[in-house]
């Protein structure tokens, strides 16, 4: 007989934190969005580039026999060097972040399967979910509460598009696979704390699904919800995703799950972002996020737009009232983010509709 994933992934309740702190969080993520524009985080790999790790602080002291190259696999910190990756939480909440993203982008046992870690990913998403929630309850004052939102990433495989171009059938990954990668890496991230998932990148809306199907499997099995935030990526000028759909298409086949908000990130900058975020901003039922790159990469694949400029570009955003939650994706820095939040401070959130719940 098959092994089913809930079989795969044991859960001990008794390493979760409770029902009630869970509710209580989500409830004031949702009366402090009604309040005003909340600020998420920047880039972290940006800021881990800063530091210019090499492959034995990436192993660190348990994966020195390990027997593939470790440096660039980011999300291993988490385990090795947890210092780096609290220390760049709190620069963002710092500098005015009200979120901050968990450092698993990567953290499926799917992308972690290049670097041979798959036995590590609900423990890298444990240790991620806590060292940022260590970081946001620190930072977090009686009049301004700080989040956690626990990131899933794409993976690096998509479910509707064929990897190969001569046999346009073939699929590198199945929907039950990635629901039950998705499913592990949830119930990581709820048992380090995180406050709010946040299934984000999506280039693949097929991939996007599965995800959703973990996340409520992953909540049926613990309990409790988390509020879900889902955001996008439109991958060039023709305003699609990779699997080929449009906003408003995109919009429409997320709409059936219980989000705390849609949105944007990646690919594009602020300014190349706008027609695109329109229509979530004067469409959507939920929450609307944006969180673009810091403008378009140079000819060295490097981000120049700096703080003030980008300000300025998200700033139509905040005057037009499309957004709920506002921050920076590639390129960004502390620096991004506190230009962004002074500039959000200025504006009223979009209103909420009644159907955005907070658990």
């Amino acid at each position: 007989m098959a092994t089913t994933s809930s079989e795969r992934i044991p859960v001990d309740l008794s390493q979760f934190p409770s029902q009630e702190v869970a509710t209580y969080r989500a409830a004031a993520l949702h009366e402090a969005a009604a309040q005003r524009i909340l600020v998420l985080d920047g880039a972290m790999g940006t800021m881990i580039q800063r530091h210019r790790l090499e492959e034995d602080e990436f192993r660190g002291n348990s994966l020195t026999n390990h027997d593939r190259p470790l440096k660039g696999n980011n999300d291993l910190l988490s385990i090795t060097q947890p210092e780096v990756i609290r220390s760049i939480h709190i620069a963002y909440l710092e500098a005015g972040a009200d979120i901050v993203e968990t450092n698993t982008f990567s953290s499926t046992t799917i992308a972690q399967g290049d670097y041979g870690l798959e036995h590590l990913a609900f423990e890298m998403n444990r240790a991620s979910a806590s060292i940022a929630r260590e970081a946001a309850d620190a930072l977090s004052t009686h009049d301004r509460m700080r989040f956690v939102a626990g990131a899933l990433g794409p993976t690096n495989k998509t479910a509707s598009l064929s990897p190969d171009v001569n046999n346009p059938g073939y699929r590198a990954v199945t929907f039950d696979e990635l629901a039950e990668a998705y499913e592990e890496q949830t119930l990581g991230l709820m048992a380090g704390g995180a406050d709010i998932i946040l299934i984000e990148t999506i280039f693949d809306t097929l991939n996007a699904k599965a995800a959703l199907f973990a996340v409520e499997t992953a909540f049926d099995r613990v309990g409790w919800r988390l509020p879900i935030m889902i955001s996008g990526t439109i991958t060039d000028a023709s305003g699609r995703t990779l699997s080929g759909q449009t906003t408003e298409a995109f919009l429409i086949s997320m709409s059936h799950a219980p989000l705390f908000s849609i949105g944007l990130n990646c690919a594009l900058g602020a300014e190349q972002l706008t027609p695109y975020l329109e229509v979530l901003g004067t469409r959507s039922p939920f929450g609307v996020s944006a969180y673009p790159n810091a403008g378009l990469p140079n000819e060295m694949g490097e981000y120049d737009q700096g703080p003030d400029a980008m300000a300025q570009a998200i700033e139509p955003f905040l005057e037009r009232g499309w957004v709920n939650v506002i921050g920076g994706c590639c390129g960004t820095t502390p620096e991004h983010i506190g230009a962004i939040a002074r500039t959000a401070a200025r504006y009223s959130p979009r209103p909420l509709s009644p159907n955005t719940s907070p658990s």
